[in-house]
C-alpha cells in the first residue's frame, strides 16, 4: 500500500481494487501506514473530502473515512478523500 501511494494519489476504493481487499479494511490499514511512515520520516497526506453540491471542503477532518453528509447544505453528494505518501 505504501508503494502504491508513493506513486499515485488514490482514494479508498481505488486502493481496495488495486490490492484486492474490502474498502472498509483499507481505512484500518491507513492508520497503520501513517504510523509506519512516521518512523521512516515520511508523511501520509490526506487530500480532504469536498461537497460536490456546495463546494465545502472538510479541511480539519482527521479521520480517514469519508464523512456522511455536508454540515453546510446537509447533502450527501461528497467526493471521497484521497491519500498520498510524500
Amino acid at each position: 500500500m505504501i508503494v502504491l501511494l508513493s506513486e499515485n494519489e488514490m482514494n479508498a476504493k481505488e486502493i481496495s481494487q488495486a490490492i484486492g481487499i474490502r474498502e472498509k479494511e483499507v481505512y484500518d490499514h491507513l492508520s497503520h501506514v501513517a504510523r509506519s511512515l512516521a518512523a521512516q520520516r515520511k508523511k501520509l497526506i490526506i487530500h480532504p473530502s469536498r461537497c460536490l453540491s456546495c463546494g465545502y471542503v472538510f479541511e480539519d477532518r482527521t479521520r480517514f473515512t469519508c464523512p456522511g453528509r455536508c454540515p453546510h447544505c446537509k447533502r450527501t453528494h461528497l467526493q471521497e478523500p484521497a491519500y498520498q505518501v510524500t
